[in-house]
């Protein structure tokens, strides 16, 4: 069994562990636990995601501004429709969030942040094409 935070309400749900899915529901709000689109998140769900899920949680520090940042939207996007239930792809703006950014020392960005465990395993910087993202997300899939 495997705790997975809902990207819809936030509920952490256990689900029997499996290669794939066809179907996964939250049993507090009902909707899929499937849904791959990476949300924008709050330090609150930040925290809740990282925390509580025993999937890697893979974080996109970004802001609107930055050009590579809007490259890269829809290669994180593919990269996390490829990934249900073995990773949970999450964005987190700097400007709404910059707390989150100064915990987590962000000086440029992009730069993604994997979790596991509720701790940081590794950071990247830069926009990555689509290939070198997966690779380098399912170092943190077991």
């Amino acid at each position: 069994m495997i705790n997975v935070v809902c990207p819809h309400c936030l509920q952490v749900n256990r689900i029997p562990k499996k290669e794939s899915y066809k179907k996964a529901n939250c049993g507090n709000c009902k909707k899929s636990l499937l849904d791959t689109t990476p949300q924008n998140v709050t330090s609150i769900a930040f925290s809740r995601h990282v925390q509580s899920n025993d999937i890697p949680v893979i974080v996109d520090f970004w802001a609107q501004w930055c050009g590579p940042c809007k490259m890269m939207a829809p290669t994180f996007e593919a990269v996390a429709a490829k990934l249900p239930l073995k990773a949970r792809l999450l964005k987190v703006n700097t400007e709404e969030a910059g707390d989150l950014g100064q915990q987590y020392s962000i000086r440029s960005i992009p730069t993604l942040v994997a979790f596991k465990d509720g701790k940081e395993v590794d950071r990247v910087s830069g926009a990555l094409p689509e290939t070198q993202l997966l690779a380098w997300i399912e170092r943190f899939i077991s």
